[in-house]
């Protein structure tokens, strides 16, 4: 009986130090205090804005949104992807995908502006739970569909970066499908998952090992591509071969947050947005009367200084997922709420 209470006594404290190492990582111990040195207005219209794509050039932006929790109660998402004009002082959003299946299911988009003015966008899309990439081309006033992307390796996408028209990196957030297997993943933060590169007819590992890769963006030069490690904390930084779409692994810049979407600014600075309780939003999930914070970081790649821009407790919105940034106007969009934020950064910021 001894023996057995010593070895119970043991399995307790290594399960207590486990939960205490999570809760430590997840962030559940910070201190937060919020800040925000700007001014911002709520837009309504669409549920669950999770990723927001600008088009500098046109000054607008490409919203893509969903509603989640319908989703996980087994019912039509409602997902579309919206136009939001920075220049309309009404604040109106424009549905540009109104004939899509009630379940389309959209989720990181990523936008592609050639030499010569030609935009291509793409879209993950769940729908149905199968997980495509969607193509489509727009033309400045109306978004067309052009092809379905799907390939098995597609396990778990999350976000899509396009290199060109036809070719493009989408990050699989998971290395197991729902499950225990993806329980284990998560609670235990094994670094197992990836990026694929898509050629223009098909796909392959362009980087493993990644805790939870989430957001995928590029510097403006083309030749670095990041990659959100929500799990880790931070941004994964590969050196790209355009021509080739090969990555090298060429260091990382720790933020200390679950880091969500990128977006990268005319300048290459990141505009990071996170989830500083990651614990805190695991329930916030499954539960919208729990506010989640919400937080984004202004990120310089090259000297790797990491400064938070924008924290608040969730009152105001819970559960940023993306910040974009386009000539002081930052839109910061949520996972599952039903309005984004237009804010104005002061200058001095």
């Amino acid at each position: 009986m001894k023996r057995w209470l010593i070895a119970l006594g043991i399995v307790l404290v290594v399960v207590a130090a486990w939960a205490l190492r999570l809760y430590w990582l997840a962030g559940e111990f910070k201190t937060l205090t919020p800040h925000f040195t700007g001014e911002c207005t709520a837009v309504t219209g669409a549920v669950g804005a999770e990723d927001i794509v600008i088009h500098h050039g046109a000054g607008i932006a490409f919203v893509s949104a969903a509603d989640r929790r319908e989703a996980l109660a087994g019912r039509s998402p409602r997902g579309g992807i919206y136009l939001y004009d920075l220049a309309d002082a009404a604040h109106r959003l424009r549905k540009l995908t109104p004939d899509a299946s009630p379940e389309f299911f959209p989720h990181g988009i990523g936008l592609h502006v050639g030499a010569d003015g030609r935009a291509t966008l793409l879209a993950v899309n769940h729908e149905r739970g199968k997980h495509t990439v969607e193509v489509y081309r727009w033309n400045g006033e109306t978004l067309a569909h052009e092809k379905t992307i799907a390939d098995p390796l597609m396990v778990s996408p999350n976000d899509v970066h396009p290199l060109d028209h036809e070719r493009f990196f989408v990050t699989n957030d998971h290395a197991n499908p729902p499950g225990w297997g993806r329980t284990i993943e998560e609670y235990f933060q094994r670094e197992i998952s990836n990026v694929l590169y898509y050629d223009g007819s098909r796909f392959r590992e362009a980087a493993g090992g990644i805790g939870l890769p989430n957001g995928v963006n590029a510097s403006p030069d083309g030749r670095t591509l990041y990659v959100a490690s929500t799990i880790t904390g931070s941004i994964r930084v590969f050196a790209l071969d355009v021509a080739s779409g090969a990555l090298s692994p060429s260091g990382r810049i720790d933020v200390g947050s679950g880091v969500d979407n990128i977006d990268v600014d005319g300048n290459g600075q990141l505009w990071v947005a996170a989830h500083p309780k990651l614990l805190t939003f695991v329930r916030h999930v499954s539960d919208p009367t729990i506010p989640a914070p919400s937080q984004v970081f202004r990120i310089e790649p090259t000297t790797k200084r990491v400064e938070e821009v924008y924290l608040e407790l969730g009152s105001r919105l819970s559960g940023s997922s993306v910040g974009a940034f386009h000539n002081g106007r930052l839109l910061i969009g949520p996972v599952f709420d039903s309005k984004f934020l237009d804010c104005r950064v002061n200058p001095a910021t």
